[in-house]
């Protein structure tokens, strides 16, 4: 099963030891997304395979188990409909995504979409720093400004009412 690396530095290396127990449960949500990205199935048939899979990890139990299971298991069940909504922000054909930019997107919309609970400023940013973590360059700029305008359609109320910096 395909591994993510983050991208190593020397500030990064501090950094990971001190990430939260819901940050390290998103960074493997999207290990396990990713892997079924690749594997090219749309539905839910791996889901038992690839959570199990990444529970093995000898860093899991750093990580939020309830709340990666719910991402995990909540992008495989609504992926349709994530993308329905993602779709018309992105610049290219959803066939073009890297499979960390659609995964990103798929977790990023889904907490947007489905867990209100979560602040929409928390749900980009987290989404952003796993773009900084293991996509590429830019990449991060790009989930950034897709799930600004998700945010803004999905709440538009909390976004209206959020202080501008």
């Amino acid at each position: 099963m395909p591994t993510l690396t983050a991208n190593k530095t020397t500030a990064g290396a501090h950094r990971a030891n001190s990430r939260s127990a819901r940050r390290r449960a998103r960074e493997f949500a999207l290990q396990g997304v990713y892997s079924w990205l690749l594997r090219g199935v749309d539905g839910a048939q791996d889901a038992g395979e690839i959570d199990a899979h990444i529970r093995d990890d000898e860093e899991f139990p750093e990580a939020d188990a309830a709340w990666f299971k719910t991402l995990l298991h909540g992008v495989f069940d609504e992926a349709g409909p994530l993308r329905e909504r993602f779709q018309p922000y992105i610049d290219r054909p959803l066939q073009e995504l890297s499979p960390i930019e659609h995964g990103i997107l798929l977790i990023g919309t889904y907490e947007l979409m489905f867990h209100i609970e979560v602040p929409y400023k928390v749900a980009i940013n987290e989404a952003v720093e796993l773009a900084k973590s293991f996509g590429g360059t830019d990449g991060f700029k790009f989930v950034n400004g897709v799930l600004d305008k998700v945010a803004l359609d999905v709440r538009p109320d909390e976004v209206k009412a959020a202080p501008r910096r």
